[in-house]
């Protein structure tokens, strides 16, 4: 069934089976994931899913069970979401960047029947296979090759018939579930539902400006949200989608001429190892329209020289895995100026509030409180956890999703959002709030600085003190006093980096967030205040 939603342009579905229902009625033999040379079409992902589900079936996965994908490929993980919904359970990608006792604790609070594990990971993550204690996996399957005994994923469905009528689900039923990086607790289940995920492909294809011809590249794990609603966007476009289960820059550099990509969404730390490739300056990006990014802050620096070296245009997608992704767009036409270092407009039906933190009262307009958001594409729920659910909608729910504490913090201006950075990473320094994003910014341009991070450190007088974690620019030289100083010039004192570390590289996480968490934790050993 589809429908118009007032408002936009484009025809939407009720639930991402009828978006599959509609390209294989419409187009079954255009093409739709590429992996490398290996390319499916809409017929083979409807015909390979059914095979899948009969499998599911067959096994004993039921409406509402749970699935596992611990893999780096994003077609087969796009496969598996897709089967799973044709039966009603619900797909769950794992972070395999995470330690092995992570990715176990996911698997195990997910209730996961069914794993699909890369080979690769088997002695990493399962030794000894399903004697783990994952009592509720009936079976483990390999994604890409047979290993430790246990069949490929082809081997296990093939046997099943290709014709599967798929179970009949609402709007507002579980469609995918993401985890949230666990980095002030353990991982939360992101339960995202068909109406979440459907408005992000309305939303997001109306705004790239996006039709059947566009090819998107996707270098993001199916772990980050931005990664998977683009391969749902491939579905729901009926455009190409083409994949990158290991990113390479100069390999991605090469294919966005040679596969004709169109757009594709990038975060801060892929675009700097883009820049950084010596295959950069003499890329084709003749077919690139749009690279959006997001995901953490970016430096104006960074910016620029990306806008310089593609030549396509930029817009910056502000939002979180419980908003299913977009919540603002800083279109092309807004990258100049003071607009250009904010996040944007809200896009689809959204709506911001600006809220003091502890007294849970609206802030006037451009002073900074945390960020609440009110979307349809805001969370179902978290998995299994009706507290954390409840504390992330202190109001409660409406028609429109409810109001979600995201936990950044930030401020509005002329309908423009401003984030200043998470909460949790801003400095109380002498009663003063200082926000890192912004000093990292201005020392983003220093001559010797090719990475860096801000830092809230422990100080006697203070409480806290700013310390910059700096990686310098092969063969440029640089002191601390000389780098403290040069800050000085630019910004108000008490914002300034008291110390300086330099460091070989910042800790990232698979996504390319820098990990505070870790860079905080030396300098807070054995200190009263926690660390975040």
């Amino acid at each position: 069934m589809f429908e118009e939603i007032p408002g936009f342009n484009v025809m939407t579905d009720h639930t991402l089976i009828d978006t599959l229902a509609r390209q294989v009625k419409t187009q079954p033999d255009a093409a739709a994931y590429r992996t490398g040379e290996v390319m499916l079409t809409f017929a083979d992902v409807d015909r390979i899913t059914n095979r899948m589900a009969n499998a599911m079936t067959a096994l004993g996965v039921a409406p509402g069970d749970r699935v596992g994908c611990l893999t780096k490929h994003h077609t087969e993980c796009l496969l598996m979401t897709v089967a799973a919904i044709k039966v009603g359970a619900v797909c769950m990608p794992v972070n395999w960047r995470l330690a092995p006792a992570e990715v176990q604790f996911i698997v195990s609070h997910g209730q996961a029947k069914l794993l699909m594990v890369d080979a690769a990971f088997l002695d990493q993550f399962l030794p000894g296979g399903a004697a783990l204690p994952l009592p509720d996996v009936k079976q483990i399957v390999c994604t890409d090759k047979a290993a430790g005994g246990l069949p490929t994923l082809a081997d296990w469905y093939s046997s099943h018939g290709d014709r599967f009528t798929a179970h009949v689900a609402d709007p507002d039923d579980a469609a995918l579930q993401l985890y949230s990086s666990g980095t002030t607790g353990l991982p939360k289940g992101v339960v995202l539902s068909h109406r979440n995920l459907l408005s992000t492909c309305q939303v997001v294809g109306e705004g790239w400006k996006m039709d059947s011809s566009s090819v998107v590249g996707i270098p993001l794990p199916t772990f980050h949200v931005a990664g998977m609603t683009q391969l749902l966007q491939t579905l729901y476009m009926g455009c190409q989608a083409s994949c990158y289960s290991d990113f390479d820059p100069g390999a991605f550099i090469d294919s966005i001429g040679r596969h004709g990509i169109t757009h594709s969404f990038l975060v801060p730390g892929i675009l700097l190892f883009l820049l950084e490739s010596p295959a950069a300056p003499t890329g084709d990006y003749r077919t690139l329209k749009l690279i959006a990014y997001g995901g953490s802050p970016i430096s104006e620096r960074v910016l620029q020289d990306a806008m310089r070296i593609f030549g396509c245009d930029f817009m910056q997608i502000y939002g979180l895995t419980e908003t299913s992704g977009p919540v603002t767009f800083l279109y092309p036409e807004d990258h100049k100026g003071e607009q250009m270092r904010s996040a944007g407009r809200v896009v689809g039906g959204s709506r911001l509030r600006i809220v003091e933190p502890v007294t849970l009262e609206d802030a006037p307009e451009g002073e900074v409180g945390e960020v609440w958001i009110e979307a349809i594409r805001n969370f179902r729920e978290y998995w299994r956890n009706p507290k954390a659910t409840a504390e992330a909608f202190p109001e409660g729910r409406n028609a429109n999703g409810g109001w979600f504490r995201s936990g950044d913090g930030g401020y509005i201006k002329d309908g423009y959002l401003f984030i200043n950075d998470r909460i949790k990473d801003m400095i109380i320094s002498g009663g003063e709030n200082i926000y890192p994003a912004e000093i990292e910014n201005v020392l983003m341009n220093h001559p010797c600085v090719a990475d860096c991070a801000v830092i809230g450190v422990p100080d006697e007088k203070w409480g806290e003190a700013v310390k910059a974690c700096v990686v310098r620019k092969p063969g440029v030289e640089g002191e601390p006093a000389q780098i403290i100083a040069w800050m000085r010039e630019r910004m108000a004192h008490y914002k300034c980096p008291k110390t300086v570390d330099f460091m070989d590289a910042l800790p990232r996480n698979p996504t390319g967030k820098i990990l505070k968490r870790v860079l905080r934790e030396p300098y807070w050993a054995g200190v009263g205040r926690g660390v975040n």
